[in-house]
């Protein structure tokens, strides 16, 4: 396949000037997907050139509110046309079955048609300041916006960031991930057949060289990043020079609390789900399950027998339960994770190893892994693997669980399990992350507010706090009659 360029500035596709090849590979089987010029920073200097100029005239951020959701509107009705192509894409890019790449469309139109509800609604109010003055509050855009986007939901990810920047008024460059950026690519396609004026989106595919000139720009006014906890630090470093408006979405180490009185069939089966979703590659994945001590062993096998006999292979099968890992290097990290955690004491129930299966050799799988014996003091308990990579720790009352569920630098997501609704009640209140599930995992929708405490994260996506991040507050008091202020004299 071929894209249409490397660059989408100012409506327009166009090549890279930065002289280096970037080498878009297949998950599957390691095969070459596409290859094209990479985004140099002079690259970047022009997309942020003609998104400032496109704000500044005003063509897009003194829209109608009713312009900027109609194109999204429309947006959205041109992804369930082009549905299955993007799936696609989306699986041939970061490896995932299709059945999970449907989902990642489908969630995208909810999240396009629910911004594009919201962009109507007037958020500005009046304060009563007395009766010759007239006090009001109004949200103004925030400006250009610099979206950084991951390898892991490209599609999912830049939608979050895209659909409240254009409902708000805003206009953006977007750099996705050098290894998944066709279905960043199709999105912007498809906003420019829907109406989005020239200059509006753009578009640098490229990798750390065209990020960190994004996010560093002096003409650019808020940063979106998701992604990995120490990119993001460099994130907040960068944009600090000019004291820019940032949102980061980064990492997650989730606890999945399992109380006695459950369903153990139940709750393996949506321990699996949490943990080995997209190959574990999920940053609310819940890689962290912690047991009652009274449950522990038919908890555990019930995941070794469940993890064994999940079957692996190219996500364009539909047989396919889950697919491979993005990429050599990220299964090589996972690999020295497991070695790591077995040379620390822990137990392998289940996994730990590439499949045996010959027709998978050349992609970059890695069998769902369960590892038990496993306590705090643990690196693969305390570090973000970001593979399929399951640990068991046991616990004996409420008290410890929520202890250990909050033992960690991170905190995006939680869930416990429990039929006692009070006791869950209770453990929600008290597990400190942006989203916590009860008697369930890893559901979202676009109205309820997404985002981490701690060091995974600062801001919120989604929900009307989604659209607020690229909002600017202002106060505008208006006198009725002028008069002296009697300060001075």
């Amino acid at each position: 396949m071929s894209l249409p360029g490397s660059l989408f500035i100012d409506g327009t596709w166009q090549d890279a000037r930065s002289g280096r090849l970037l080498h878009v590979l297949d998950p599957a089987d390691g095969s070459l997907v596409v290859a094209h010029e990479a985004a140099a920073a002079s690259d970047v200097d022009r997309a942020v050139a003609a998104a400032r100029a496109a704000f500044e005239a005003g063509k897009w951020s003194g829209a109608p509110a009713e312009e900027r959701a109609g194109v999204l509107r429309r947006t959205a009705d041109l992804l369930v046309r082009d549905r299955e192509h993007v799936a696609l894409l989306e699986t041939q890019d970061t490896g995932k079955p299709l059945r999970e790449s449907r989902v990642d469309v489908d969630d995208v139109v909810a999240v396009l048609r629910y911004y594009a509800g919201l962009a109507l609604d007037d958020v500005a109010h009046r304060v009563d300041a007395g009766p010759d003055v007239d006090s009001r509050v109004v949200a103004e855009p925030a400006g250009v916006c610099a979206l950084v986007t991951p390898w892991n939901y490209p599609l999912l990810s830049v939608a979050w960031k895209l659909a409240p920047a254009l409902a708000a008024g805003c206009t953006a460059v977007v750099k996705p991930s050098e290894l998944t950026p066709l279905t960043t690519a199709h999105l912007v396609a498809l906003l420019a057949e829907a109406g989005a004026p020239s200059g509006v989106v753009g578009l640098v595919l490229g990798d750390g060289e065209a990020g960190a000139a994004l996010v560093a720009h002096p003409d650019v006014d808020l940063v979106s990043f998701t992604g990995g906890t120490a990119t993001g630090r460099a994130v907040l470093r960068a944009a600090a020079a000019t004291v820019k408006r940032v949102h980061c979405e980064l990492g997650g180490k989730n606890p999945n609390v399992v109380f006695a009185d459950v369903d153990v069939d139940v709750v393996v089966d949506n321990a699996l789900h949490a943990a080995f979703l997209h190959a574990g590659q999920v940053c609310s994945a819940g890689s962290r399950l912690l047991v009652h001590a009274d449950v522990h062993d038919a908890v555990v096998t019930g995941l070794t027998a469940g993890a064994e006999a999940i079957r692996l292979g190219d996500g364009r099968d539909e047989r396919t339960q889950s697919g491979p890992m993005i990429s050599g290097a990220q299964r090589a990290r996972t690999e020295a994770a497991v070695a790591g955690a077995l040379a620390e004491g822990a137990v392998l129930a289940a996994g730990g190893r590439r499949p045996d299966d010959p027709a998978l050799a050349d992609g970059f799988f890695h069998r769902p892994t369960v590892l038990t014996g496993c306590s705090r003091n643990m690196a693969v308990v305390r570090e973000e693997v970001f593979g399929p990579v399951l640990t068991v720790e046991a616990f004996t009352d409420e008290q410890e669980a929520v202890a250990l569920a909050n033992d960690t630098v991170y905190g995006l997501a939680g869930a416990v399990w429990t039929a006692d609704l009070d006791r869950a009640d209770r453990v929600a209140a008290a597990l400190r992350c942006g989203t916590v599930w009860v008697n369930d995992f890893h559901p979202y929708v676009p109205g309820a507010e997404w985002g981490g405490r701690k060091q995974s994260g600062v801001g919120r996506e989604l929900g009307p706090t989604g659209l607020a991040e690229y909002r600017e507050l202002k106060h505008v008091w208006r006198r009725r009659t002028p008069g002296r202020s009697g300060w001075l004299g």
